[in-house]
């Protein structure tokens, strides 16, 4: 489907890419990870086009489709919300249009939004709606650019379930774990200018590259060891007339060792390695909100579908017009010290309104907010940089704070938020929004509240700078709330889960798998309640009737017995051959992937393009094989 031949790009002195070479085959979901400002996004822009390589070549199969969702869109101009999602030559199609108002529903978008001109909204909402326009679209091959980085939690999980069903071909850059854990069948490593490719999702490829650097390292070794060997006698025996000629010898085996010398890993990503500060203790009862009101101003920007940053509060002191968008009454929360509270729930719940209540952002229209005995809080906001000097470097903005750090540890930090080697001496004023984001949040771990209250944190982090924070906030002894979008970082963290819908809290006293579980069990619950008539039905064959006697009710109950054994048998072998037929497609998918990336394969006429086409038909039968492996064993499951 595509293929990338030794691909080479610099600007200036700095090489991103050195002899890059990638097949990607249709059906497959390739995440492609590596450090910040290692070349991914221009790697999409090559393929693409709209970048041309140094040396090298893209190869495109014949008539691919591709649709790329870069991570920040044009500005938008006079177009509605649905004239983004529908291309001109497309309007008059009734399927298109209803498929693309079914995913902008999906991703957000209520009715009343799809006429409203799109200049209105925020960059993440304009960018919901081209994604609404790829996905109904649904080009051959999907290039996304950190797709996820302006969806709440419940739209990226909808988005998730679509890209796994999804019948093209996938390269995309994240930098949430999970996300890739869930969608990944291979995962691309872009690092030192080259590119390694892996099989499996993120958690996966982490095993691989470890076992391959454990087995370069030691090469590497065994190599310098033996050089090292050699030049002993070299250095010893030079002199003498008698071993010159061994001597020489030994000196042309150093050469050829050093030809062939194993470049040694650099390592697995840098973490902190740096122990923040901890609070002072506060008291049992961290904050309190009681019976607190709280409402908005219907407003004629952004936004009524709710995106809790844009919407347009009332004054702490002004009465609520006659029709205002009321988000709470009587509302009532408590957070006590140790809590880590992840909120969740549906976009425009009043999530990001809550916190902003918690931190003293927004002032309740009537009830209270009170803060505990010995209580600090500190508020960190997806936009936060008003606590951010301009006129400083930013290596001087992060030594900024009242705890005494010694300047290599600030810069041991910074590093790890991406803030590497000249970086630290930009000026804070011509940093990006995205870039004031990290140092805010590194001056806040720098001099930590006893009561942390975070907005999507994770923002603008790389996977490595993702789990440095992860690593920062595991050992923090305060109270912790916080909203992500990112699975992995609220597994990590979170030991409560508040779910704010319709106005109302409700609490899961365990961490993520456990909210998973409750609510998974009182979705069964609501099903098993709804159908207890045709249960109790179905049931009936097992209990005796007025009108037959014991031994005919059990001669039917053998029968019952004997049917239901039949019919699993014939279940269980349908399951079978599907494994059996699933396994050997997935085999025959290692061989051939195996063979194409021999390079005698492209010597031999015709025999890569035959390969590709054997890929593309096991790509088709494979998702057919396995929904149907999985409704057999569902079935056999409840039989």
């Amino acid at each position: 489907m595509l293929t990338l031949a030794g691909l080479q790009k610099s600007f200036g002195d700095r090489v991103l890419f050195d002899d890059v070479s990638l097949t990607l085959l249709a059906g497959e979901r390739i995440g492609l990870v590596g450090p910040n400002g290692a070349g991914k996004s221009t790697l999409l822009k090559i393929i693409l086009g709209h970048e041309e390589p140094d040396a090298g070549e893209v190869t495109r199969l014949r008539g691919l489709r591709i649709g790329y969702l870069p991570q920040e869109s044009e500005p938008a101009g006079k177009e509605s919300v649905l004239d983004i999602a529908v291309p001109h030559e497309q309007e008059h199609d009734g399927q298109f249009v209803a498929k693309a108002k079914q995913i902008l529903a999906s991703l957000g978008f209520q009715q009343t939004d799809f006429a409203r001109p799109a200049r209105e909204l925020s960059g993440g909402w304009v960018m919901r709606a081209h994604l609404a326009r790829l996905l109904t679209e649904a080009p051959d091959l999907l290039l996304l650019d950190e797709p996820t980085n302006h969806l709440d939690l419940e739209t990226l999980l909808w988005f998730q379930d679509y890209l796994r069903n999804y019948c093209g071909a996938i390269l995309l850059i994240s930098h949430d774990r999970e996300f890739l854990n869930r969608l990944c069948t291979h995962v691309a490593e872009l690092r030192q200018a080259r590119i390694l490719r892996y099989t499996g999702n993120y958690d996966e490829y982490l095993v691989q590259r470890a076992a391959t650097e454990a087995t370069l390292l030691a090469t590497a070794k065994a190599q310098q060891r033996e050089i090292d060997r050699l030049q002993l006698f070299v250095d010893r025996f030079r002199a003498k007339n008698t071993k010159a000629t061994q001597a020489q010898s030994k000196l042309k085996q150093i050469e050829r060792l050093k030809e062939e010398l194993v470049e040694a890993p650099g390592g697995p990503d840098a973490t902190v390695g740096f122990r923040f500060p901890q609070p002072a203790r506060s008291g049992q009862k961290v904050i309190l909100l009681e019976n607190v009101r709280f409402g908005y101003r219907v407003a004629a920007t952004p936004s009524s579908h709710g995106t809790d940053e844009d919407e347009r509060p009332a004054s702490a002191n002004a009465a609520l017009l006659p029709t205002p968008k009321l988000i709470y009454e009587n509302l009532n929360f408590v957070a006590e010290r140790g809590q880590r509270i992840v909120l969740v729930g549906p976009n425009g719940a009043g999530k990001s309104t809550l916190l902003k209540l918690l931190a003293g952002v927004l002032t309740p229209q009537a009830g209270e907010r009170r803060l505990g005995h010995n209580t600090r809080h500190g508020y960190y906001a997806q936009h936060r940089v008003a606590m951010l000097n301009m006129g400083n470097t930013v290596l001087q903005e992060a030594l900024d704070t009242p705890q005494r750090v010694s300047e290599q540890s600030v810069r041991t930090v910074l590093g790890s938020f991406l803030f590497r080697g000249d970086d630290v001496f930009k000026p804070v004023s011509v940093l990006s929004g995205g870039e004031k984001s990290r140092l805010a949040l590194v001056k806040l771990l720098l001099d930590p509240p006893n009561l942390l209250l975070m907005d999507e944190p994770t923002t603008h982090l790389d996977l490595a700078s993702v789990d440095a924070l992860i690593e920062a906030l595991t050992p923090y002894e305060g109270t912790l709330v916080f909203i992500s979008h990112d699975v992995h970082f609220i597994r990590a963290l979170a030991n409560h889960v508040v779910r704010v819908e319709a106005g109302q809290l409700r609490h899961f006293p365990g961490g993520y798998q456990y909210y998973l579980d409750k609510t998974a069990q009182s979705a069964r619950a609501g099903l098993t309640s709804s159908s207890n008539t045709s249960i109790a039905a179905r049931n009936t064959g097992n209990v005796p009737s007025p009108g037959i006697d014991r031994k005919e009710q059990k001669r039917l109950e053998a029968e019952q017995r004997q049917a239901r054994s039949r019919k699993r048998q014939e279940i269980q072998r349908r399951v079978t051959e599907l494994e059996a037929e699933i396994a050997e497609l997935e085999a025959k998918e290692q061989e051939l992937t195996a063979e194409l990336e021999k390079p005698e394969t492209y010597s031999a006429g015709g025999r890569a393009m035959q390969i590709n086409r054997e890929l593309i038909e096991i790509h088709e039968r494979l998702p057919v094989a396995t929904t149907a492996w999985e409704a057999a064993a569902e079935e056999l499951a409840s039989t």
